[in-house]
């Protein structure tokens, strides 16, 4: 697989840190958040990786340059406008020529890659489909600011609704922001149009009845926003925590 790493976004709720400094090169355990997806990622012999930038572009393209002292080779989209999420992947699509992982650049995790993308080769089998989508899930106190996903009792989403008002919320389970899609998906992402996997394209693909899975988190591992001053505390106290347990 290839990597996608969304990292173009502002910030703008943790105010001043981002005000010149892009969200996901804030630090999490003495190091930036980018450099934790560069070793998740190689973790899973992921090395081909993508990056989309817009605000403080430089900034990461400065502190990273071409990855190889991180065990990856970096491409980087700038964008002048943000595209949305999927949007980016659209820009990307001569790059993302094979299945694909997607990473929101501003979560903190160590989501089994590997067991995600098992989940979804198996359930394109079971859909007789060459094509799909397949998203991780958790658990989350705020359902009305994320995508709640309901599930059948293979994995299959039956229901997605982005970010519902409170007497439209059904469940707690939320796309974390790690999917594994494949290329062909790219397709149904118009061109340089602003397009979001949540708003647009998940909607669509279930509308047309494509393959479209889900997979809660195991117990032990672990999604973390970063993009609240609450949430950021709650990475960094992680990270102490997993760097002090003992190997």
């Amino acid at each position: 697989m290839k990597a996608l790493i969304l990292a173009a976004g502002k910030g703008t709720r943790l105010g001043s840190l981002t005000e010149n400094y892009p969200k996901p090169m804030l630090p999490v355990g003495g190091k930036p958040l980018l450099a934790h997806h560069m070793a998740w990622l190689r973790s899973f012999g992921i090395t081909e990786v993508a990056v989309n930038l817009h605000h403080a572009a430089d900034v990461i393209r400065d502190f990273f340059g071409d990855g190889e002292r991180y065990g990856v080779k970096l491409t980087y989209s700038y964008e002048p406008e943000l595209m949305g999420t999927a949007g980016a992947a659209r820009r990307l699509e001569h790059f993302l020529d094979e299945r694909f992982v997607v990473v929101y650049g501003d979560v903190f995790s160590n989501v089994d890659l590997a067991r995600l993308e098992s989940f979804h080769v198996d359930g394109l089998a079971a859909a007789a489909a060459g094509a799909g989508l397949t998203m991780s899930l958790y658990q989350v106190p705020n359902p009305t600011e994320c995508g709640l996903v309901e599930l059948d009792a293979g994995g299959r989403v039956r229901r997605f609704v982005e970010k519902p008002p409170p007497e439209e919320v059904f469940t707690d389970l939320a796309n974390s922001g790690i999917l594994i899609c494949d290329p062909a998906l790219l397709s149904e992402v118009p061109a340089e149009t602003v397009y979001d996997f949540g708003r647009d394209l998940l909607p669509a693909l279930l509308a047309q009845g494509c393959p479209v899975m889900g997979v809660p988190l195991t117990d032990g591992e672990y999604v973390i926003d970063i993009g609240t001053p609450a949430s950021y505390t709650r990475a960094q106290q992680l990270a102490r925590a997993v760097n002090s347990t003992p190997a």
